[in-house]
């Protein structure tokens, strides 16, 4: 079943409050803007494309600054109250997060060890603290995901 449909980006437009959402002949395309139009964001979602030798969904984000690129995301996690989705990627039992703000911002967190997002927090210094509390909402589909492969 595919990670992304129609309705799962009905729903992440929703959530970022998108100004346009376009559906291209290969992935979805919105814009989000924020302070009257001087923040601009553009976040493509491909629900599967060919990444070297086999096929996954990708996620990308275009701002003035930057082009960031989350290959063979997992899952995505949507929270009304922060204004923002959480794209998550695994490999290795590491995890990387790309999160896309309803203020068009985003933030990216790569190769997190796992353990990171479901231990305490206080532990660690605050640079490290961060990826752990950005990814702990994900931890949903991290354990989904998990539990599927040992099923596998």
């Amino acid at each position: 079943m595919p990670i992304f449909t129609k309705k799962d980006i009905d729903k992440i437009s929703e959530c970022l409050r998108a100004e346009s959402v376009h559906q291209e002949k290969d992935h979805f395309r919105m814009k989000i803007t924020a302070d009257e139009g001087h923040r601009t964001l553009i976040l493509e979602i491909y629900p599967e494309v060919t990444l070297g030798k086999g096929k996954g969904p990708l996620v990308v984000v275009y701002t003035p600054n930057s082009h960031l690129q989350l290959h063979s995301c997992s899952g995505y996690v949507t929270s009304e109250e922060l204004g923002e989705v959480t794209f998550i990627g695994e490999s290795a039992g590491k995890i990387s997060g790309l999160v896309v703000e309803r203020q068009a911002a985003c933030s990216l967190y790569a190769n997190v060890i796992r353990e990171l997002i479901s231990g305490d927090f206080t532990k660690f210094g605050v640079e490290v603290m961060l990826s752990g509390v950005a990814l702990s909402l994900a931890e949903e589909i991290i354990e989904k995901s998990k539990s599927k492969k040992s099923r596998e």
